[in-house]
């Protein structure tokens, strides 16, 4: 019974598939819908699998729960025009109170001591020195550091060791250097022991930092660096060694130095911190943190907001949201592109019914059964399907890797997309292929053979 069920359906598979071949133009024809629609499909869910990928790999580089601290460059000029209102003489009896010196350790120190849940702050300054080693040479970052810098970013130290106590604070000559700045420097040689120039000080190297893949669409919408091409050093080394000790005066008492600065001699006053990133214990506590230490900070600086406050993790999940509202669009407009693929393939073949009424005749005739002439138009619908499918797949996956190389928006093709395209398209070939194949058995067979 089985046997002859399947025998019956294997003839009239290869019945469909003779009338496909019979007519290779107009079947490609009636395809090209389902081709653009798998196609559009496999792209589109490729860009969304690379945008999460991306989302993930950038909260990963800013670190989870972290809320980063910015002097505001646009107070620059403002921060100007008070301190030479004040050297000229406090004219407003209000005016002292603009006054502000910036980020500073003292801020990071009370964060710490009031904000109870924050983890780990991490003060960072920075400055652009020319690096030598032998023959080489290239302008650097140099960043100061504490000890939670590594891991507030989740940057791993890949080679020798991270800065001991005894360094951090004597403020010794060491550094670590990025994965970037090794392979620069070190070209088939041991970095670690070695000592490099930076700016008018030799360092010794104790560390290599593990790569960190950055391009450059994070750096444009995290506003990062390239952490592989910095060279990190105690900060107590940065302060002592590249900073003129005349302007050190934050390593004098905090009053003094404001009572310094309202008389006018702001030229000895110099910048502490360049960034401030704070971790918090929760993900659902930086929201409230962030707000605390924005009117703490404020409070310190004498309601002078001279600096900004983000939350990276936040300002991503957001980013995320709206790609994946836009992908959801396109993946829509795909389907629409299926859907239309499919009403071809019923019209096509609702129009072969109407050519085929002899030929449907003459097999009813000579002993097929209704059953029988809807399998075999079923079988070419689903077939079309399926050959549009392949088609389809390779259009997408050609679309995809386009799109990752020349608009350089990145893509990921999943094993599933590829599956999930294959049932749709199977899916619109029975369901579009159900109506033509009822017709055409519908039809009366004497009907049929005086059709001419």
């Amino acid at each position: 019974m089985y046997k002859l069920w399947g025998t019956r359906n294997l003839n009239n598979l290869r019945i469909a598939l003779d009338s496909l071949v019979a007519n290779r133009l107009r079947s490609f024809l009636t395809a090209l819908g389902i081709i653009f629609g798998v196609g559009a499909v496999i792209a589109m869910l490729a860009i969304g699998k690379g945008a999460q990928e991306e989302i993930l790999e950038q909260m990963k580089l800013v670190g989870v729960n972290n809320i980063v601290i910015k002097p505001k460059v646009s107070n620059t000029k403002d921060n100007e025009d008070n301190n030479k209102e004040n050297s000229d003489g406090p004219k407003d009896p209000n005016a002292v109170k603009r006054f502000s010196r910036g980020l500073s350790l003292a801020d990071a120190r009370s964060i710490a001591k009031v904000v109870p849940t924050v983890e780990e702050i991490s003060p960072e300054i920075m400055k652009q020195e020319d690096v030598i080693y032998g023959s080489k040479s290239k302008k650097l970052q140099l960043v100061g550091i504490d000890t939670s810098f590594f891991n507030i970013n989740n940057i791993a130290i890949a080679e020798g060791k991270n800065f001991n106590s005894d360094q951090l604070i004597d403020g010794d000559a060491v550094c670590i250097i990025g994965s970037g700045v090794k392979k620069r420097f070190f070209v088939g040689e041991e970095a670690i022991g070695k000592r490099i120039k930076c700016g008018p000080q030799w360092l010794k190297i104790v560390g290599v930092t593990e790569e960190k893949n950055i391009n450059s669409a994070m750096k444009a919408n995290l506003g990062i660096r390239d952490y592989n091409m910095d060279i990190y050093l105690p900060i107590k080394s940065y302060y002592t060694r590249y900073m003129n000790p005349a302007k050190q005066t934050f390593l004098q008492d905090g009053e003094e130095n404001m009572q310094r600065s309202m008389s006018g001699n702001n030229d000895a006053v110099a910048k502490e911190i360049d960034q401030l990133v704070i971790k918090v214990n929760k993900p659902e506590n930086l929201t409230v943190s962030a707000d605390i230490i924005n009117r703490m900070l404020t409070r310190m600086h004498n309601d002078v907001v001279d600096f900004e406050i983000s939350i990276p993790e936040q300002l991503l999940k957001q980013q995320q949201k709206t790609k994946d509202v836009f992908n959801i669009v396109l993946s829509a407009i795909a389907g629409i592109s299926l859907l239309v693929g499919g009403i071809g393939i019923m019209n096509i073949m609702l129009a072969s019914v109407l050519e085929r009424t002899r030929e449907i005749g003459i097999r009813m005739a000579i002993g097929a059964q209704k059953r029988d002439i809807v399998m075999q138009f079923l079988f070419e619908a689903v077939l079309i399907s399926l050959a549009g499918g392949i088609l389809g797949v390779l259009l997408g996956v050609v679309g995809a890797y386009l799109v990752d190389k020349v608009a350089e928006i990145n893509t990921i093709i999943s094993g599933l997309s590829i599956f999930v395209s294959f049932i749709l398209a199977s899916a619109v070939g029975i369901v579009f292929g159900i109506t033509p194949a009822r017709k055409a058995a519908s039809q009366d067979p004497i009907q049929c053979l005086r059709h001419v």
